[in-house]
């Protein structure tokens, strides 16, 4: 599942090639043809993101919601385009850009007050300007549930997904398996703080880089044109910084790793 900063990237490239403009909006598949009908023609005035929910927001009021889930992707491609290939749940044509859309779990027209409410379901959003981390520290505090649980709950903090959430508590030597009320105060600022340097690094690259420069060597990454980790996806492999073997579990019905000697 995509994490907070590929839509905000997403959010920032339909805002360069839509904003201000009337588009056509269809849907291929079918399945947002009513949706496409009540926005295309209008004018694309803006795209925002809060955490993983990105939404298009168009000149007489409706809004258009989209959550990628698992699977959603966008295609993008110069204009004219080509002919729809595979299941294209919405298109989305403006002057010198069009875009596609696959596979996404929300994408539907709702209104201002739709959308207030998604946002007070979802917890501080580390790459927005008004983001309260402590609205999330006081989530965490009063919460018995392990720290790796609650990083990946979007209530408390908003587009943190898998590699951000191991790879942040590895860098902060806090073990997942710790309850969020043992989390001291002082460690969850530091950890925030650098949350939103690395996710800002991810918003500006596209890349989630998190190894620091002097422990970025050796094994390779667990998948092709991706940087190193120190503990996502490398279980029963060395730790970079101590040696000991990553280990991982299901948490919550996600896998989680950690190093037992740097985050014990």
């Amino acid at each position: 599942m995509p994490e907070g900063h590929t839509l905000h990237r997403l959010g920032r490239l339909h805002q360069r090639r839509f904003a201000g403009t009337e588009v056509v909006v269809s849907s291929p598949q079918g399945r947002f043809a009513d949706g496409a009908a009540r926005v295309s023609g209008q004018v694309f005035t803006r795209a925002s993101v809060w955490g993983k929910h990105l939404f298009h927001h168009y000149g007489h009021g409706p809004i258009v919601h989209i959550h990628l889930g698992l699977y959603g992707t966008f295609a993008e491609q110069p204009t004219p385009m080509a002919e729809p290939v595979g299941q294209v749940r919405m298109r989305l044509v403006g002057a010198d850009y069009g875009t596609d859309l696959r596979g996404p779990t929300a994408c539907e027209v709702i209104d201002e007050l739709q959308v207030a409410d998604i946002v007070a379901r979802l917890g501080p959003d580390p790459l927005r300007k008004d983001a309260d981390p402590g609205l999330a520290w006081k989530r965490i505090t009063k919460s018995r549930r392990p720290i790796g649980g609650l990083l990946l709950d979007q209530r408390v903090i908003a587009g943190v997904g898998n590699v951000y959430r191991a790879e942040l508590l590895f860098r902060h030597g806090i073990d997942p398996r710790r309850a969020g009320t043992a989390v001291g105060e002082a460690e969850f600022d530091a950890a925030w703080t650098d949350l939103v340097s690395l996710m800002k690094v991810g918003l500006r690259t596209g890349k989630i880089i998190v190894v620091r420069a002097d422990h970025d060597h050796g094994a390779p990454s667990y998948g092709p044109g991706k940087p190193r980790t120190y503990v996502y996806r490398r279980a029963g492999d060395p730790c970079r910084v101590c040696g000991d073997t990553v280990r991982t579990a299901v948490m919550e019905g996600r896998n989680v790793f950690w190093c037992p000697t740097c985050q014990s």
